[in-house]
């Protein structure tokens, strides 16, 4: 591991005087003329579904999941609204459809974009293998636009798409159980074939996406229980850091090629990090007393947030108030949080109305 460290360490280095330029360059870009898009499609994971994953395959349609908001499960990762439905707010509009929810919604609520995002998945195949990863999710919307009922040409150039890719992908590596010398090179995988991605999203005529950067999967609760919520994991924090230069590279040549599209970062990774080290109450940022323990949490390590035993009884405790936590459960935050996180980004956004 301290070789992988010190490898990862000499690439980040290698890459500073070069983001420089990328950032300078990113600004004159982004300096243009600006356009709120009227809708959003989303791809992505757990971080971005907003129910298309089905009742018998996740917890989010379980108690004690949307207790906040809509006061039951909704197939949401959290207590409440999560990423989509604040970009959505920021934009203007009501959070798009699910995808698997398009049947049963009328034409005046398909208006405002679609969700094609699945809990679990990644850009390969992930843990949870029968689920659509983000090449199928984008063949979905493809099979939509070609339709031809819903969508017209002129409506793409005038949306946002929201990519999320939340480290399920990293998930399933570790599970695999392969070595961690191969991990800087499955990283160069991911985000080439998010690369490949974005460019068909770009190709079928969306002409603005926002690409979400890789959160601090090191502080995730996940990772913290072993410090009792006290400490992030850097081992974990590093990977994440060169997921995210080498994704800064790819959205730059992007831009370079495409101008005048526009791709941008959300910057999730520094979001997160000026939350949970927020120790001052910025304005729009929660304080949260102690940011890295979640809200939800079995009673034992073999229990997750939602569990109960065959009498119905809970496997799991929940906090008093959701609020007070930036974490719902091991995985994801919660809507204090999220609002927190998107409250951060404000700034970040500006680059998407253009």
């Amino acid at each position: 591991m301290e070789s992988l460290k010190l490898f990862i360490s000499l690439f980040l280095v290698s890459f500073s005087s070069w983001l420089i330029g990328v950032e300078s360059d990113h600004f004159h870009h982004n300096n243009m003329k600006r356009m709120r898009p009227n809708r959003l499609f989303v791809f992505g994971d757990s971080y971005a579904d907003t129910g298309n994953i089905r009742k018998s395959l996740a917890d989010s349609w379980k108690m004690p999941y949307g207790v906040s908001f809509p006061g039951k499960p909704s197939g949401r990762f959290s207590d409440g609204r999560i990423a989509t439905d604040f970009l959505a707010r920021y934009l203007g509009i009501k959070s798009p459809i699910p995808y698997t929810w398009k049947n049963y919604a009328g034409k005046e609520r398909l208006l405002f974009g679609m969700n094609y995002a699945y809990g679990g998945t990644g850009v390969f195949k992930t843990f949870n293998n029968p689920l659509p990863n983000m090449t199928t999710q984008i063949d979905y919307f493809q099979k939509v636009l070609a339709s031809g009922n819903i969508y017209t040409p002129s409506d793409l150039h005038t949306s946002l798409a929201l990519v999320s890719n939340a480290g399920n992908d990293y998930g399933t590596f570790i599970l695999q159980k392969r070595l961690m010398t191969e991990f800087p090179g499955f990283i160069k995988q991911v985000v080439d074939q998010t690369e490949v991605n974005l460019r068909r999203i770009h190709k079928l005529g969306v002409k603005k996406i926002a690409i979400a950067s890789l959160q601090p999967l090191g502080c995730l609760p996940s990772k913290t229980t072993s410090s009792s919520f006290k400490h992030c994991n850097a081992s974990d924090n590093a990977l994440v850091k060169l997921h995210n230069i080498l994704l800064r590279r790819a959205v730059a040549k992007l831009n370079n090629e495409t101008k005048p599209s526009t791709f941008v970062i959300l910057d999730l990774y520094k979001a997160f990090l000026t939350v949970l080290k927020n120790k001052r109450a910025k304005t729009g940022v929660t304080r949260f007393v102690n940011p890295l323990k979640p809200c939800c949490v079995g009673i034992t390590s073999n229990d997750s947030c939602s569990n109960v035993d065959k009498k119905g009884e809970k496997k799991y405790t929940i906090c008093k108030d959701p609020k007070t936590s930036f974490f719902w459960d091991v995985f994801h935050p919660t809507e204090e949080g999220w609002r927190s996180v998107y409250s951060v980004l404000r700034e970040n956004l500006k680059a998407v109305l253009i």
